[in-house]
């Protein structure tokens, strides 16, 4: 599964309330290009799981939206899983306990992407 950035402007006008503006670029930009990283054709990020923990951290690390980025990130990840196929159980906590952890800077993306393995199959 490939995003790119019309699906992250699609999911921000979708999923984020009041449709918050873009303040930062590239850090749509970057998301793309980090989901779909390769280093000798070897993909860094090796599951659905990882691509969207990657996107997760990065959305909440680096704010694209006025405001409502860690809901937008979440949103993000939730998606991606979704678009790749897997069928994904979670609740509300679950996923605002996940974006408080990463927000934090406890969780590296390995960690995340474990979370998400528990929430999909």
């Amino acid at each position: 599964m490939k995003i790119d950035l019309a699906w992250l402007l699609m999911l921000a006008e979708q999923k984020t309330p009041g449709d918050p503006q873009v303040v930062d670029w590239g850090a749509l930009v970057a998301a793309v290009a980090r989901h779909q990283a390769e280093i000798f054709d070897v993909p860094v990020y090796d599951s659905p799981q990882a691509r969207a923990a990657a996107l997760l951290q990065l959305l909440i690390h680096v704010p694209a939206l006025e405001r409502s980025n860690a809901l937008f990130a979440s949103s993000v990840a939730y998606a991606y899983l979704v678009a790749s196929g897997l069928k994904v159980i979670t609740s509300p906590e679950q996923v605002r306990d996940l974006a408080r952890l990463v927000k934090s800077g406890e969780a590296s993306v390995h960690d995340i992407a474990e979370e998400l393995r528990q929430w999909s199959r």
